[in-house]
């Protein structure tokens, strides 16, 4: 999709949540999602897919090589279960008091603060 035309894509991931990384070569690392980037279908991990970039110096920066987050796939994390600790899936639920939250489908525990 062109960058004009692309649509917003609905995520179950939200920053602020504990992910762990189901598949690549963090497989099985977890950490809080920093950005999510909602047009790409992307997020920024604590931690995960870390890359080496070689920058050169100038006035404001020594330059050397950098170490920094990659974005990952939404696709490759799942919400970590608050109860269990294990991954899981999201679905949606709504509370007596008319609140729509998002709910762990392992456990039924409620994911949001």
């Amino acid at each position: 999709m062109s960058a004009d035309k692309a649509k917003k894509i609905k995520m179950k991931v939200r920053r602020g949540d504990n992910v762990i990384v189901i598949s690549g070569r963090d497989k099985g690392k977890t950490g809080e999602v920093l950005r999510v980037d909602r047009e790409r279908n992307r997020v920024l991990v604590q931690g995960v897919n870390m890359v080496k970039r070689h920058q050169r110096p100038t006035q404001t920066s020594p330059g050397g090589i950098n170490e920094f987050e990659a974005m990952l796939h939404a696709s490759n994390v799942a919400v970590v279960d608050p109860e269990t600790d294990k991954p899981t899936r999201i679905g949606f639920k709504t509370l007596d008091d008319g609140r729509k939250v998002r709910v762990a489908m392992r456990s039924g525990e409620v994911v949001d603060q």
